[in-house]
């Protein structure tokens, strides 16, 4: 249902100074085939950015890449000043629903502690605080009614937000969200994006692979591009929403 690469973890404290993401050169991919050819990206501490590109374009693979579900080929992945390995508990991925399978038997209040697992490891039992942290993640989604209810009976938007709020429930401080408001209501879409905004405000960093091009200028800092496996775009924190740049194949802008 989920995969974990928790083995040999530790809870570093960030590089003063250091973006939340810094890739170099990356190639990644799966078996043989490299979906990522050479993606260079930087996304500021704080910043809100969108990761557009066609299907196939690389986005999943760069946010399991980011997130350690897929090995680095060659190049170079810094979060927070940090190597992948190091950033386990930093980084929290919200994958695309049809990734999950959602008949497995699990109420949605033990899926959303899984959130919580990189802090206590495999075979440890949640603690009561860990208990509080899910229980409130649950009423800022307000889902908090849908605690008992089995995954497979929700809809389509409750699955959405179960799905945040369990990466929330990890209090990572870089979010990778993979099309967090493909086909969903209209109350999940305002739920989300008001939730997305007030984590903004807090600090987070935000990344978000999207194909709503309508609300590139309004709901975020800057716009990457990928595009047969490199990327076009950098992410600059403050800027103007009537200079959002205009991402052209073979230039990196800054």
């Amino acid at each position: 249902m989920f995969s974990f690469s928790y083995a040999g973890r530790h809870e570093v404290c960030p590089v003063a100074g250091e973006p939340a993401l810094l890739v170099r050169d990356l190639h990644a991919g799966y078996d043989q085939r490299d979906v990522l050819q050479g993606v260079t990206m930087h996304v500021p501490v704080g910043a809100r950015v969108a990761l557009i590109g066609a299907n196939g374009a690389g986005k999943s693979t760069l946010f399991k890449t980011v997130a350690g579900l897929l090995p680095i080929r060659s190049g170079e992945v810094r979060i927070y000043g940090r190597p992948v390995g190091a950033c386990h508990h930093r980084v929290a991925y919200l994958p695309q629903r049809s990734e999950i399978d959602w008949h497995f038997p699990i109420t949605v209040r033990r899926l959303v502690v899984s959130g919580r697992y990189v802090h206590l490891g495999w075979f440890r039992r949640p603690r009561l605080e860990d208990w509080r942290i899910v229980d409130a993640m649950l009423a800022r989604l307000q889902i908090d009614d849908l605690a008992e209810r089995q995954i497979g009976q929700l809809s389509g938007g409750q699955q959405q937000r179960v799905m945040l709020a369990r990466a929330l429930a990890q209090g990572a401080d870089l979010l990778l969200l993979d099309e967090p408001l493909n086909a969903v209501d209209a109350e999940t879409r305002a739920i989300v994006a008001a939730v997305l905004a007030e984590e903004k405000a807090n600090g987070r960093t935000i990344v978000v692979a999207t194909h709503d091009l309508d609300r590139l200028e309004s709901d975020y800092d800057a716009v990457i591009r990928l595009e047969d496996g490199r990327a076009y775009g950098e992410a600059v924190l403050h800027l103007p929403k009537q200079a959002l740049p205009v991402l052209t194949p073979g230039v990196v802008h800054a």
